[in-house]
């Protein structure tokens, strides 16, 4: 349904470097460069981009947007948190079960160095679970 998503930055250098480290634990990387105006990020296809706005106006946030990025693990998801507060985000919310959103919905939060909300998830049960146990 969706085929891209794009964030409006105010700097694209501090950006890339804060993607490149915080999507490297999802399996995302960046794959495209349009020199100092945006970069698209993926696994096989650029699907997620940062970019200048260019209509060359300050880049903002929305309110209530937020952009949630599937993960290959629960490992991952804890990677990507601690990535993401080593390089300048904001904590949002740690690493863990979200029983509210579903019985396997493990997430964390944070907002990167622009405001933005930005989730890493896995909804599938913990691969290191012995089995039988809840």
């Amino acid at each position: 349904m969706i085929h891209h998503i794009s964030l409006g930055v105010k700097d694209i250098e501090r950006s890339r470097a804060f993607y490149d480290r915080v999507l490297e634990p999802l399996g995302f990387l960046r794959l495209i460069d349009d020199g100092d105006n945006a970069s698209g990020y993926g696994a096989e296809e650029a699907m997620f981009w940062i970019t200048r706005p260019c209509n060359k106006k300050r880049a903002t946030v929305g309110n209530g947007t937020h952009v949630a990025f599937d993960a290959p693990s629960r490992a991952a998801v804890e990677d990507f948190h601690t990535q993401a507060l080593l390089c300048g985000a904001d904590y949002n919310g740690a690493p863990g079960l979200r029983p509210d959103y579903g019985q396997n919905y493990f997430a964390a939060y944070v907002i990167d160095p622009d405001g933005h909300k930005i989730e890493a998830v896995i909804t599938v049960p913990d691969t290191d679970e012995p089995e039988g146990e809840e």
